[in-house]
């Protein structure tokens, strides 16, 4: 109206013109409403959206948070299919949310560090699974068959920790730590899996452990461990240095292809049966006993 005023008042301008353009300056007007309109109401949209979005993240995390606890909590049942469920959910949530991965293998580490023990462990400690326990005095029929299924579960937990690690080739992972501080462990098998780092202090490994092609960029200590069954550590790379400080290795130990970076603490007896020998490179740094009997190699 302004618009089509201004140009009637303007006697050089014909009515029809000033009528049409008048027009025109109007649809424009209501052209930039409708569109600040929309605009309007598109970021109303996007801030509602969002704010469902945020709301459905929070109710996620919060039910994740809840399975982690129930799962958790469960880990004490008694029933020991109860255990093994509790576990799975536990690998599952990692699986499903990576961020929940190191606090997840945290606790399956916990529940190895939990104290054991199996008849097994203590006729035949090289290879429990060749020894047929019969029940006596100190170990009863009850109390064996609860500690199979104990066992069981055991296993079950290290089969996940192997599960959840990521591949030696898998450039670009997240290298998860390990703490197996005093745990009992049976046919452990992280073959060519790769770690940050690995904590093994008087841990008591038994039967054949494999960590062939295992790769481990921050320090392995296994301060105090034994070894009583074989250990394969061909290919295996010690980034960060490996330690067996008053370790004692009763199987044999096989290291052919092995090397360690940093440092390599050697200070216990060698095992009678060492199968190839541990290359050390760079400057990494030697401590070894006087005649203790490790065979050792510098590469480059």
């Amino acid at each position: 109206m302004l618009v089509t005023g201004w140009l009637l008042g303007d006697p050089a301008t014909p009515r029809g013109d000033a009528l049409k353009t008048g027009g025109l300056a109007g649809g424009a007007i209501l052209a930039v409403y409708a569109l600040w309109i929309n605009d309007r109401r598109r970021r109303t949209e996007e801030a509602r959206h969002e704010v469902e979005r945020t709301r459905a993240q929070q109710d996620r995390e919060r039910t994740e948070n809840e399975q982690f606890a129930k799962a958790v909590e469960l880990l004490g049942h008694a029933a020991d299919q109860v255990r093994v469920g509790a576990l799975h959910a536990l690998a599952g949530l990692a699986r499903t949310r990576p961020a929940y991965t190191q606090t997840v293998l945290d606790v399956l580490c916990a529940y190895l560090r939990r104290p054991f023990g199996h008849p097994g462990y203590d006729a035949r400690p090289d290879n429990p699974d060749e020894f047929e326990p019969e029940p006596d005095e100190d170990w009863p029929a009850e109390r064996i068959a609860e500690a199979d299924r104990e066992q069981q579960v055991r296993l079950t937990a290290q089969r996940l920790i192997a599960a959840l690690l990521p591949g030696r080739a898998d450039e670009g992972a997240v290298r998860y730590d390990l703490d197996l501080t005093a745990a009992n462990l049976e046919y452990l098998d992280l073959t060519g899996r790769s770690l940050g780092r690995l904590i093994a202090r008087r841990a008591r490994l038994h039967g054949v452990n494999r960590l062939g092609e295992l790769r481990v960029e921050g320090p392995a200590l296994f301060s105090g461990a034994t070894f009583h069954g074989r250990t394969e550590l061909a290919g295996a790379r010690f980034d960060g240095g490996i330690s067996v400080l008053k370790a004692e290795i009763k199987g044999a130990w096989r290291v052919t292809g092995a090397q360690a970076r940093v440092f390599a603490d050697l200070r216990t007896a060698a095992p009678d049966e060492q199968f190839g020998a541990l290359t050390l490179l760079g400057d990494a740094q030697l401590k070894v006993d006087d005649d203790s009997g490790w065979a050792t190699r510098s590469g480059a």
